[in-house]
């Protein structure tokens, strides 16, 4: 980001985000909402949050004095209801910019950029590219988390309500798919080549990119009327991309640090 444009943030009016980041403060840690979705986010044996979008949120946080987050794992659909209802501070989970969710929360600059793929058996026996393929083929079922981006793309495409199999977390779409209840399962590129690679079933792949599907970049998402608190997260995010310390944080997880540059929170809005 140009000094200009970090300039331009650093202009925050700190009255209007004083009252909310002294409660965080206070607080000692910020309440987000993630998938548990590795590597986008993830929830260690010990409870310990990781994953790229909880690093970089606990490490912005950290810069303006909240010294820690604590997660809540919450289906996509409840995400934002969550956040509109002062559950939870922010959304960090690869909450993928919408227009419909761009104006319902306040999202950061990009951190995260994706693609959609199918988990299906090796071979791809029936040829499914895109959506559209699925809904084509009248006996298919596809698992999806439920009111994320996949289970919306496959409706969209025809696929039926009762071949859309919602899914709560990626260990249950796994499982679902090798005892044959769904066709194949959904999610991006990184999600589920993480989960295809732990599993170490050699009878699945990962087909990707789905044909026709957009690429989709995510951000920290924030209650709509916190749009300060939001600049001020952004202030810290633009200085960790110009230092590198962003992409050291994303890229161990197989993010590009060069695409979320790449791009902005006003065009990834108005092109989805």
């Amino acid at each position: 980001m140009k000094p200009y444009l970090i300039a331009a943030l650093l202009a925050v009016p700190l009255p209007a985000m004083a009252e909310k980041l002294d409660d965080l403060k206070e607080q000692g840690y910020a309440r987000i909402a993630i998938g548990n979705e590795p590597p986008f986010t993830a929830v260690g044996s010990d409870g310990k949050v990781s994953g790229a979008a909880p690093d970089v949120a606990r490490e912005v946080f950290k810069r303006l004095g909240v010294e820690d987050v604590e997660a809540s794992i919450l289906e996509y659909g409840a995400m934002i209801p969550s956040l509109q209802a002062g559950r939870v501070d922010a959304v960090t989970a690869g909450l993928f910019m919408k227009p419909e969710r761009c104006n319902a929360v306040a999202y950061s600059e990009p951190i995260l950029c994706d693609a959609e793929a199918f988990l299906l058996p090796s071979g791809n026996p029936k040829g499914f590219e895109n959506y559209a393929d699925i809904a084509a083929d009248e006996t298919a079922r596809i698992g999806a988390p439920g009111g994320g981006t996949e289970e919306k793309l496959a409706l969209e495409a025809g696929v039926p309500r009762d071949r859309v199999i919602v899914v709560p977390d990626a260990q249950s779409g796994l499982k679902m798919l090798q005892d044959g209840r769904i066709d194949v399962y959904s999610l991006p590129v990184l999600s589920l080549n993480d989960l295809l690679s732990k599993s170490g079933d050699g009878g699945l792949e990962v087909f990707a990119p789905v044909k026709d599907a957009p690429v989709y970049c995510d951000g920290a998402a924030f209650n709509k009327d916190e749009t300060a608190l939001r600049d001020a997260f952004d202030v810290e995010l633009a200085k960790m991309k110009e230092s590198g310390e962003f992409a050291a944080i994303i890229e161990p997880y197989g993010f590009s640090a060069e695409a979320a540059k790449s791009t902005t929170r006003e065009k990834l809005c108005a092109a989805q």
